[in-house]
This record gives structure tokens, sequence and C-alpha cells, in this order.
């Protein structure tokens, strides 16, 4: 993820599946992934999410039932995905994308690892499901 190079696929297509909760992105060397929701909104790239520097990640909990409302386009890098819960400020350049499809099955088994070993949840705890209306930026994360 060394930033855009000649060699970074570039989506040709990207779809929401609302019902499913998942992006469709189809890529021009011909990769074409599906990514849940919730994969997308715990590896947001953000500074919500991976911190201000090493060791300042935060463990994303309770995003189990996350959607994406709305995808805004980024000049002709990356694109802002909206989510349910508020999200709205990680940049999901090209690269980061196609990174992230690659290596979903690995970085999925280690975000499960840490929620465990956190014991911690994918579940929305019931009294967050109608204060959702903040993330980074709205002064609800600390940033």
């Amino acid at each position: 993820m060394g930033g855009l190079t000649s060699n970074t696929p570039i989506p040709t297509e990207i779809k929401l599946h609302q019902q499913t909760r998942v992006l469709e992105i189809a890529f021009d060397n011909g990769s074409r992934f599906e990514l849940p929701c919730e994969f997308l909104r715990v590896y947001s790239p953000s500074a919500e999410v991976r911190g201000h520097g090493v060791g300042q990640e935060t463990l994303q909990t309770g995003k189990k039932d996350v959607a994406i409302t709305g995808i805004e386009p980024v000049g002709n890098y990356a694109v802002v995905l909206l989510f349910s819960d508020g999200h709205h400020t990680g940049i999901y350049s090209w690269d980061y994308l196609y990174d992230l499809a690659v290596n979903h099955d690995a970085l999925w088994a280690q975000y499960l690892n840490k929620l465990e070993a956190a014991g911690a949840s994918r579940e929305t705890p019931p009294n967050l499901l109608e204060e959702v209306k903040g993330g980074c930026g709205s002064g609800k994360c600390g940033h």
C-alpha cells in the first residue's frame, strides 16, 4: 500500500448490494471481489480506526449490522464510504481497497482473533442501536 502506481488495479465497477450488505468491486486486471460492509468498516483507513500512529489502532466492535449508506468519489484515486453508524472519514484508495480484497480471508481471521482476545463482540449493543449518529469528526471519537 505504497500508493497508486502504474501497476495499481483500478476499479472498473463498484456496486453496493444493500440487502446483503456487500460491496462488489471489479478491477481492470479482471479480478472481482465482494467485501462485506462490516469488514470494510472495521478496516476503515480512518484515524478513528487506525489511530494517528503505530500502536494507536482501535478495535472496532459491534459492527455486525453496519451498512454502507453512500459512496462518494475522491478524485480519481479513492472513495469515501458512508456507514450507517455515522462513520464517514475513511478514504479508501484503490490500492487500499485492492489490498483489503486480496487479503480478505487473512484480515477477517485476524479481526475475529482480536475480538476474541479482547472478549468483545461483533454484535451491536442494544443501547447503541438508537444513538449511532456520530463518528470521527463529530466529537464522539475524541478526534
